[in-house]
C-alpha cells in the first residue's frame, strides 16, 4: 500500500487493515510523518508535529496487537490535536504568542481517553489565535491554508485540524467549537465535523474561550469514523465541571438504519440574504435526496433566530475577556491585531448586556426545543457560502458589507447557544470546485439519530470521497 493510498483511508478502513495485521501501526505512522513533511510546507496545518513520540507510540502498539491487546478501532491510527488540548510534555500554544513555551504537565482528558484507546497522536494543529476568529490567518504561527485552493481560508478557529483531515495528514482529528469553529472549517475543507450536545465531552485541560459556549469534537473523512472517535472521548468527567452525566450510547449500533420514517425541519432562515446560490442549490437537492430516502421534510421556523449573532458575540465576548484579563494586563502586545481588538472591546461590555443575552439566548434554546418535538432532526446549510481568499476582511451580502466572521458564519452559532449537537457533513461543490456543507442538528445528548442521518446522506453521495488537489 502506497503512501497515498494510506493517506486516505478512514480510520474505520485504517482499524480494519490493522486488526487483521494487514498493515502495521508503524507503516502507517511513518507514511503519515512523510506526507507532512511532503505537504505540511504549503498547507501549514501543523503548529508542532510529534514525529518521534508518534513512532515511539505506534511502536508499541504494534507490540501490544501481536500480543493479541488489540484495544479497538482507534489502536494504531494516527490523530492530531487542535493546538489548544494539552499534551503532557509537549507545548500547547493556543496558536499564540503568549503560550508559545507553554508545556503542560499533564494531558487533558480527552487526550488521554484518545492515547488509552491506543490512538497515535501525531501532532499539534494550527488554529485562529486563543480560538477568536473564523480564518485561521495566524499572525505568530503563520496562516494555514485551504487544501482545495492554497489561496483560500480552511475556516476557523480549527483550521489546521480541517486542513490536516481533508489533505491526509491524519485520519482524524480533535477541534473545538465555541461559535462554530469545528463545523465551519469542515465544511470548507470538505470533510465531516461534529459538535456534540454540550457537556458530552470533556473540556478539562483544554484551552477554553467561552466556558458556557465551548465544547469539543471530533473532525473526520466520514460520519462512521466520527462516531468512532465520538464513542472514545465521550462521557462523565469529574473534572470538568460542566460535564453531563447522562449516559453514552453505542453510535455505531443504529448508524446504519436509514431515515425512512424520520421528520426532518428544514431552516432557512437567513441573517442577511441567505446562502448563495451555489449553496442553495446543493442544499435544496440534499433536502429531496433525504426526501427520496423516506425522511418526512417542512419547514421549520425559529421565531427568534436572527438575535443569535448578537447574543452569541455578547456573551462570548464577556466570558472570553475574563479568561484573558490577566494577559490583557501584562502582555497586551503579544496578541495579534485582530485579537486583541476583539478582546479589548469586549471589556466594555456591561453585565446588564450580558444579562439580557442570557435571557435571549434561553429563549431560543425553548424554541429550538419546541421545535424539536415536531422534528427528529433539523437541517440547515452549514456555511451561507465557500471558502474566501486570505487576507479578505469583508464581503457584500446584498446592500449589506459585513466582516468575513458574520459573512461566513451565521448558521452555526444557535447550536452553541443551546448547547444542541450539530453534524456537518460534504454535500457538494461549487464550480469553482470549493466544498459545502450540510448542517443537521439533533436533541439533546441525541447524537445518534445525528450521525444516522449524517451516514443515511454520505452512503447515497460520493462528496466525502473527493480528494483535494495538494497532492
Amino acid at each position: 500500500m502506497t503512501q497515498l493510498d494510506i493517506a486516505f483511508q478512514t480510520i474505520s478502513e485504517l482499524a480494519q487493515l490493522i486488526k487483521d495485521k494487514k498493515i502495521s501501526p508503524t507503516e502507517i505512522t511513518h507514511a503519515t510523518l512523510d506526507r507532512i513533511k511532503l505537504l505540511d510546507k504549503k498547507l501549514n496545518s501543523y503548529i508542532t508535529v510529534m514525529g518521534d513520540e508518534a513512532i515511539k507510540a505506534a511502536q508499541q502498539a504494534e507490540k501490544d496487537i501481536k500480543k493479541g491487546n488489540y484495544k479497538g478501532p482507534l489502536h494504531g491510527v494516527p490523530i492530531s490535536l487542535k493546538d489548544l488540548y494539552n499534551t503532557r510534555g509537549i507545548r500547547t500554544t493556543g496558536g499564540s504568542k503568549i503560550l508559545a513555551d507553554f508545556i503542560p504537565d499533564e494531558d487533558c482528558t480527552v487526550t488521554e481517553r484518545l492515547k488509552t484507546a491506543g490512538a497515535i497522536i501525531v501532532g499539534k494543529t494550527n488554529m485562529h489565535e486563543f480560538a477568536l476568529g473564523v480564518s485561521n490567518e495566524n499572525p505568530h504561527f503563520g496562516p494555514c491554508r485551504n487544501p482545495w485552493d492554497l489561496e483560500r481560508i480552511p475556516g476557523g478557529s480549527s483550521g489546521g485540524s480541517a486542513a490536516a483531515v481533508a489533505a491526509g495528514l491524519c485520519a482524524g482529528s480533535m477541534g473545538s467549537d465555541t461559535g462554530g469553529s469545528i463545523r465551519i472549517p469542515a465544511a470548507l475543507c470538505g470533510i465531516v465535523g461534529f459538535k456534540p450536545t454540550f457537556g458530552r465531552v470533556s473540556k478539562a485541560g483544554v484551552l477554553p474561550l467561552a466556558w458556557s459556549m465551548d465544547h469539543a469534537g471530533p473532525m473526520t473523512r466520514s460520519v462512521e469514523d466520527a462516531a468512532l472517535m465520538l464513542q472514545v472521548i465521550a462521557g462523565w468527567d469529574p473534572k470538568d465541571p460542566s460535564s453531563a452525566k447522562v449516559p453514552v450510547a453505542n453510535y455505531r449500533r443504529g448508524l446504519k438504519a436509514g431515515v425512512k420514517g424520520l421528520r426532518l425541519g428544514i431552516l432557512k432562515e437567513g441573517f442577511f440574504k441567505g446562502p448563495d446560490s451555489e449553496v442553495n442549490e446543493a442544499f435544496n437537492k440534499t433536502v429531496a435526496l433525504l426526501k427520496n430516502l423516506g425522511a418526512a421534510t417542512s419547514k421549520a421556523s425559529i421565531p427568534h433566530i436572527e438575535y443569535t449573532p448578537l447574543t452569541l458575540r455578547t456573551i462570548t465576548s464577556v466570558e472570553s475577556a475574563s479568561v484573558h484579563e490577566k494577559w490583557l494586563n501584562t502582555r497586551p502586545d503579544d496578541y495579534g491585531a485582530d485579537v486583541r481588538a476583539r478582546l479589548e472591546v469586549s471589556r466594555l461590555i456591561l453585565a446588564s448586556d450580558y444579562l439580557r443575552a442570557q435571557r435571549v439566548r434561553s429563549l431560543i434554546r425553548k424554541e429550538f426545543l419546541e421545535a424539536l418535538n415536531k422534528f427528529d432532526a433539523l437541517l440547515v446549510p452549514t456555511c451561507p457560502m465557500t471558502a474566501l481568499k486570505i487576507g479578505e476582511r469583508s464581503v457584500k451580502i446584498g446592500d449589506k458589507v459585513v466582516d468575513v466572521m458574520s459573512a461566513i458564519g451565521p448558521y452555526a452559532p444557535s447550536f452553541n447557544l443551546t448547547g444542541l449537537p450539530a453534524l456537518t457533513v460534504p454535500c457538494g461543490f461549487s464550480k469553482a470546485g470549493l466544498p459545502i456543507g450540510l448542517q443537521i442538528i439533533g436533541k439533546p445528548f441525541d447524537e445518534g439519530l445525528v450521525l444516522r442521518v449524517g451516514w443515511a446522506y454520505e452512503a447515497n453521495t460520493d462528496w466525502h470521497l473527493r480528494r483535494p488537489p495538494i497532492g
